[in-house]
């Protein structure tokens, strides 16, 4: 017989404000054990360097963390000028350093334009990319660069929001797979000087924004129903999809594996669609041109064990 889990069958999201020095997963274990939660997940790691929004996923919210890796992010990101490092950020061993040049804001602002709209990327090796079932970043600890090919990346609208002699500090909106990191790089190179990553804060991930993120410290303080009421439902994330309403009929045959037919939806939709019972989010369905839905992920929101 298999060991019962102790924790509890918390389903919901919750917005971290990641503190630094500390990886993704240290910090969603932290949360984690406050809620006393069996199942748990982050949307997309941070690096130790960087602070600000993490989306923790507890229980069946898990299921949608792999959408949510696919939003667009917003960054604030201090770019330190001529100095590069092996890791691209300031975690990193010095390598190489240059002067800077005289730089006017023109002269920045040409550059940032160069980066903005649909661009080529190459990753960092200090990435967590595979090549040959092992992650870059291994590799590079071991000392071995490889060839990376580049990827192709949005970034949406690159601000300055200061520059001081050395420093840029940016606003970048950006597509998901684009590195900060490279971007920082790639900039420095640019202005003829080299850059690095200095500080590093995520301020929005998709729909979610930092305003309404809270720190591990916030989360301590609070008792079990305060912690609770910080859980956002598991369906938020998916509201951009249509949605279909079930009868309990209906959704007894969904939840057993099989097609129902919908024939009085009010507009045609086709694709993948939220499904419901009453008001409860059963899972995502697929719906079909003959008005058939099929499911395709179900999501079991109760306390019961999964």
């Amino acid at each position: 017989m298999s060991k019962r889990k102790s924790g509890l069958n918390i389903h919901g999201i919750v917005l971290l404000d990641k503190r630094l020095g500390v990886s993704s997963n240290k910090a969603l274990q932290e949360v984690r054990r406050l809620f006393n939660a069996n199942k748990a997940g982050h949307t997309g790691s941070l690096d130790p360097l960087a602070t600000g929004l993490l989306p923790l996923c507890f229980g069946e919210a898990t299921k949608v963390s792999a959408l949510m890796l696919d939003d667009n992010k917003r960054y604030q990101v201090v770019v330190q000028l001529g100095v590069m490092t092996d890791t691209g950020d300031a975690e990193g061993t010095v390598i190489e350093t240059k002067p800077v040049p005289e730089l006017s804001i023109d002269d920045i602002l040409v550059c940032l334009k160069k980066f903005t709209g649909e661009i080529d990327q190459v990753p960092p090796m200090y990435s967590a990319l595979k090549l040959n079932g092992k992650k870059l970043y291994e590799l590079a600890r071991e000392g071995i660069t490889v060839e990376r090919k580049a990827r192709h990346i949005t970034i949406f609208d690159l601000k300055l929001l200061d520059f001081a002699k050395d420093q840029l500090t940016l606003d970048v909106f950006c597509s998901k797979g684009t590195y900060i990191r490279s971007l920082a790089e790639d900039i420095g190179h640019d202005l003829g000087c080299g850059g690095t990553v200095k500080e590093l804060r995520r301020l929005e991930a998709g729909q979610f924004n930092i305003n309404d993120a809270r720190t591990i410290e916030q989360l301590t303080a609070m008792d079990q129903q305060s912690l609770q009421a910080c859980l956002i439902n598991v369906d938020k994330p998916l509201e951009h999809l249509p949605s279909v309403h079930l009868s309990d009929e209906q959704a007894v045959s969904i939840n057993y594996g099989q097609s129902v037919e919908l024939s009085s939806l009010p507009n045609a939709i086709i694709g993948t669609v939220r499904m419901y019972r009453a008001e409860m989010f059963l899972g995502l369905g697929e719906m079909a041109l003959d008005g058939k839905l099929a499911p395709k992920k179900l999501f079991n929101m109760s306390n019961e064990s999964i």
